[in-house]
């Protein structure tokens, strides 16, 4: 995160990117949480598309060519609120999974000394590869139920019905099967993003020769969030995979256990370019949703510091 950006409280220069000292945990949390629901609430529909075209020896009726297809194509056959399948899943778990990942963000980062002046990015990636690990854990149970709820055919009709079935059928090992191979994934992006975010805004705002930037912040986060995307996809093509195998007619998927069984059938099945399906909508959904996740959470934050400061 940038460093130029500080405000003064109680007579002490803190980081912008950071809330001071003296505010509590719940407060990080609450700005986590506010940033989570809004950054994936607004991107669900191209984040459902993107599952779409990811799964492995699809129906064809499932089968798109693109983004602006897949979209028209649901729309006519199954209606235009299809492409919100499962979003409450990601409302539930959204919340809280980012409390968490802000919170662990925020205390690792202070922990490193990235809220120091100056240019921090290893500070930046280890605290965002952490809260990474911390976030995971809760949220990919919900991840599963919301994938599980986006693809083609699906019938379940809310968030309970889906994980009742998933247990039932399938156990706990179904929530997690795909967890290390989710946090290979995160963790990568997360370091890759939150490095490429610290220095994109350090040069932005060095070339604006503004303290504090909103644009700047914007920008940076889009691009580092579409970079970190763009890199990952063959993990996340892989995560895809184990995370909707009950869901596949196919023996051998729906007997996959782990990522490097998975990369095998991705492999043998379509090449090296099956493991960069969806890698557009990926992209589309990964960019705008950074930015919109770094800018609800500074909106949060410095909403907490007016209500601070009035006191």
């Amino acid at each position: 995160m940038a460093a130029h950006d500080k405000l003064v409280v109680d007579n002490d220069e803190y980081d912008y990117e950071s809330l001071p000292p003296n505010f509590s945990l719940a407060a990080n949390m609450v700005a986590g949480a506010f940033a989570g629901i809004a950054e994936h609430s607004v991107m669900y529909p191209i984040d459902l598309l993107k599952t779409r075209m990811q799964v492995v020896n699809p129906t064809p009726a499932a089968v798109y060519s693109g983004i602006g297809n897949a979209i028209a194509t649901i729309s006519r056959v199954e209606g235009y609120a299809s492409l919100w399948r499962g979003v409450s899943s990601v409302v539930v778990g959204a919340g809280p999974a980012h409390a968490v990942y802000f919170a662990t963000y925020e205390v690792v980062k202070q922990a490193m000394g990235g809220n120091a002046a100056g240019h921090h990015p290893v500070a930046a990636a280890t605290s965002g590869a952490c809260a990474t690990i911390a976030s995971d854990a809760f949220m990919n149970p919900f991840d599963v139920i919301k994938q599980r709820m986006q693809v083609h055919g699906s019938t379940f009709r809310n968030i309970s019905e889906c994980a009742l079935t998933v247990w039932r059928n399938e156990g706990l090992r179904a929530f997690y099967v795909s967890y290390p191979t989710t946090l290979t994934m995160t963790v990568p992006f997360t370091a890759l993003q939150f490095t490429a975010y610290e220095s994109l805004t350090e040069i932005f705002q060095r070339r604006r020769q503004m303290a504090y930037d909103p644009l700047a912040h914007c920008t940076a986060g889009g691009l580092a969030g579409g970079l970190a995307a763009a890199a990952t996809t063959p993990l996340d093509v892989i995560k895809t995979l184990l995370q909707t195998r009950g869901a596949s007619t196919d023996a051998e998927i729906r007997q996959c256990r782990g990522l490097f069984p998975a990369a095998g059938i991705i492999w043998r099945r379509e090449g090296l370019k099956g493991f960069f399906r969806g890698m557009k909508a990926r992209v589309v959904t990964a960019a705008p949703s950074t930015a919109i996740c770094w800018s609800a959470y500074e909106l949060a934050k410095a909403y907490f510091i007016r209500i601070e400061e009035e006191r």
